[in-house]
């Protein structure tokens, strides 16, 4: 029972991380409400699975289409298989975990088994089997990644901040009297995201599932995002990537770039960029793995224009992932200077990271 206690658990652990990094509130509040309100369920009935957990992960009516989609793409046809087990059991096993594992990042209880989609999560997507990489795929697909906010140039009224001069002056012209002060403050968007994929031969593991992230990004924000390829020469591939569906979106981006499995010259396409667009107050991402077949004096020269433009400059590694790495490349050594963060790209739990990383830039 024990470890079937474990595996509900760890399931249960695994569903609502999926579910939080779609955008639905499914804290650790609400994933404890789930699992008490298992005890009083068939778990390995699918139906009262869904409710439960539709009622209890759910903080908004607007988390109701994204908690289907993870539903449908978490559990597919696959049935829970635990019998029902005590409130008590499952409480006591929370608090546990909770004091051997408090020290994580976000705070919630690790399980001591993890599930399969859990240990999926941290797997580098290069040794994945074509079904296992469809699943990190689909995962993707319902990454919802938000940005961190900037202050725009425009103004909306407020009922606080600033004076707003002329609508109160407005005001008293047409009442004959100065009723109330105006206030206004300044509105925000999301900060502007420009990012780069190496699509080179080096890169070919990792490319499809960077750029099914990008497709994330642009779903998320299209006006907002911009996206090119780097090989042997730079293609902007945003305008492909604004398909809804990632299969469709893919496709297109495939034809789109003629320089597939090629060389890196990322320094000439760094430049060629700043050249004819701007970065300015963006994030600039970029994703490869530093194998620069061009001059690494002009990628590093070009690096230190970018980090003069954009609000910060990311550098997203697949071999960061591992704790042996070190950045030795030429590319990666004349990159490293001009670099805010150097990040791991290798799993799906990376992207995660990534994603949080550009909600609090």
């Amino acid at each position: 029972m024990d470890d079937a206690l474990d595996d509900l658990v760890a399931t249960v652990t695994a569903f609502a991380r999926t579910l939080r990094a779609a955008g639905v509130g499914a804290d650790h509040e609400r994933t404890r409400n789930l699992l008490e309100a298992l005890d009083h369920l068939d778990v390995t009935d699918r139906g009262e699975f869904y409710w439960a957990g539709r009622l209890t992960l759910c903080a908004t009516r607007d988390d109701l289409p994204a908690y289907d989609r993870c539903f449908a793409a978490f559990f597919g046809g696959a049935r829970a298989t635990l019998a029902r087990t005590s409130t008590t059991s499952i409480t006591r096993h929370l608090a546990a975990a909770d004091d051997g594992e408090s020290g994580g990042a976000d705070g919630e209880a690790a399980p001591a088994t993890a599930s399969r989609v859990e240990v999926l999560r941290h797997r580098d997507v290069a040794g994945l089997s074509e079904a296992e990489r469809a699943e990190v795929h689909r995962m993707l697909a319902m990454l919802r990644a938000r940005r961190a906010p900037r202050r725009s140039r425009r103004y909306e009224s407020a009922h606080r901040g600033a004076l707003d001069q002329r609508r109160t002056i407005r005001d008293a012209l047409r009442k004959g009297d100065v009723a109330r002060l105006r206030h206004r403050r300044h509105t925000t968007r999301p900060r502007a995201v420009v990012l780069f994929v190496d699509v080179s031969g080096s890169m070919a593991p990792y490319a499809e599932t960077l750029l099914r992230f990008a497709h994330a990004l642009v779903r998320s924000a299209p006006r907002a995002t911009s996206v090119y390829s780097v090989g042997t020469r730079l293609t902007s591939i945003t305008a492909e990537l604004r398909h809804r569906d990632p299969g469709t979106a893919l496709n297109e981006v495939s034809r789109a770039i003629p320089d597939w499995s090629g060389g890196t010259r990322l320094g000439e396409e760094l430049r060629e960029f700043l050249t004819r667009r701007s970065a300015r107050g963006a994030i600039a991402v970029i994703a490869s793995d530093g194998w620069e077949r061009g001059d690494p004096a002009l990628l590093g020269a070009q690096l230190a224009r970018l980090a003069r433009q954009a609000h910060r400059v990311i550098w997203v590694n697949p071999h960061k992932g591992y704790a042996d790495y070190q950045p030795l490349t030429g590319g990666m050594r004349a990159a490293l200077p001009h670099l805010d963060d150097l990040v791991a790209g290798h799993s799906l739990a990376a992207y995660e990271e990534l994603s949080e990383r550009l909600a609090h830039a």
